[in-house]
């Protein structure tokens, strides 16, 4: 998966996505678990939640695969007062900082595009080696459902002046990997459109196994919540949220 091209119409096209609510559920988590003075921000594409997480006064390391993201995330974040926040290029599933942190979070389903169980596990283990004692790791991931439920309300379209799209799924049931191709079609001038291709693919996991991994890497306390509440998940949840302990 590259987003090379797509990073830089990313904002535009995820406009509509509930960053509100991820910013409520991780407040939420601080009135729980106390607000942390440092937090690394896994899959932090473009900055959107790494930024208004930084200027909440947390001290934030924001990590992404993707330069062209990262790119992104420094150019709005440049100029900002007040707030700590760095970029760093790095494999989630290999991260690694010089001190460990107070928190983690990955949110945006970040951790479904990792397609290998043997993968996430590392991811897991490489966020508990990150995390202080008594460290919180929250993140958020699809659940099979709603991968049906793509399946199942495919094609999705967008036709705006200057930029518009189609995107189709097609599902592995067997493994419940997802195959998203998006085709865009981004306005040069009065006269001509650029086509661009991507394709993405994303894995949902059980959500009874991810808590077994999480609880055999040493996570103490690796609850799971539905869809932005501190409820618990059911057959129709579409987003399932995990807040995880580090033992102190």
């Amino acid at each position: 998966m590259s987003y090379a091209q797509f990073a830089y119409y990313y904002d535009r096209l995820m406009d509509n996505m509930p960053y509100t609510d991820w910013m409520r559920f991780a407040n939420s988590c601080w009135d729980r678990f106390g607000m942390p003075k440092t937090l690394v921000d896994l899959g932090c594409g473009t900055g959107n939640l790494a930024i208004p997480l930084a200027q909440s006064g947390i001290q934030v390391t924001g990590i992404d695969l993707s330069e062209d993201m990262l790119a992104m995330a420094r150019d709005k974040s440049e100029g900002l007062t007040g707030v700590s926040i760095i970029w760093v290029q790095q494999d989630i599933r290999e991260w690694e900082l010089h001190e460990q942190v107070d928190a983690v979070v990955s949110f945006c389903d970040c951790l479904n595009y990792i397609l290998l169980e043997e993968e996430i596990i590392q991811a897991f283990r490489q966020t508990y080696q990150g995390l202080r004692p008594g460290g919180i790791f929250i993140f958020d991931v699809h659940t099979p459902f709603l991968l049906v439920s793509y399946v199942e309300s495919q094609p999705f379209l967008m036709n705006e002046d200057d930029i518009a799209y189609i995107w189709t799924c097609e599902l592995a049931e067997e493994t419940c990997e997802i195959v998203h191709d998006l085709t865009l079609f981004v306005r040069e001038n009065d006269r001509m459109f650029r086509r661009i291709e991507e394709t993405h693919v994303q894995r949902a996991y059980k959500l009874d196994w991810l808590k077994r991994q999480l609880t055999q890497v040493g996570f103490e306390q690796a609850e799971c919540f539905g869809d932005f509440q501190w409820e618990p998940v059911n057959a129709k949840t579409e987003r399932a949220f995990f807040v995880c302990r580090k033992p102190s």
